[in-house]
């Protein structure tokens, strides 16, 4: 059911102030159409290296170099396609979309910070950081 010209409005005015208040927020709920777009992108991009290498192989049993290049070429392309999918973000561990609790990669831990200090301060943190989380 579509809605009126009037809750379309109110909608708008609803995420106008969201982004207004809290931008981080807002930018996590529209990340979802994003990542379910990269989703996208990455099984196409699976499902044409797959095709290209198929492509490939029958270039090499038939002897027509030129075929076993173009799938060579689709490959590149595909597993290209499939990396800025994969950076850009497919969906959390917990396939769930949106901002993963801990940072991409990261679990337990914030974002990463900029390092401050010297290699020598940055382990001693490390080290710290680990006893106190085993408890020690």
């Amino acid at each position: 059911m579509p809605l009126s010209d009037e809750e379309a409005r109110l909608l708008h005015q609803l995420e106008q102030s969201l982004a207004a208040e809290d931008p981080d927020f807002a930018s996590t709920l529209r990340g979802s159409k994003f990542m379910a777009h990269n989703r996208r992108v990455a099984v196409i991009a699976a499902l044409g290296f797959i095709a290209g290498v198929v492509v490939m192989f029958t270039g090499a049993v038939s002897k027509m170099t030129w075929v076993g290049v173009a799938g060579f070429l689709v490959m590149v392309g595909t597993a290209f396609l499939f990396s800025r999918a994969w950076r850009r973000g497919i969906g959390s561990r917990d396939g769930e979309t949106g901002v993963p609790a801990a940072g991409p990669g990261r679990p337990g831990r914030g974002p990463r910070q900029k390092p401050s200090g010297s290699f020598v301060d940055r382990m001693e943190e490390r080290w710290q950081r680990r006893r106190d989380e085993d408890g020690l």
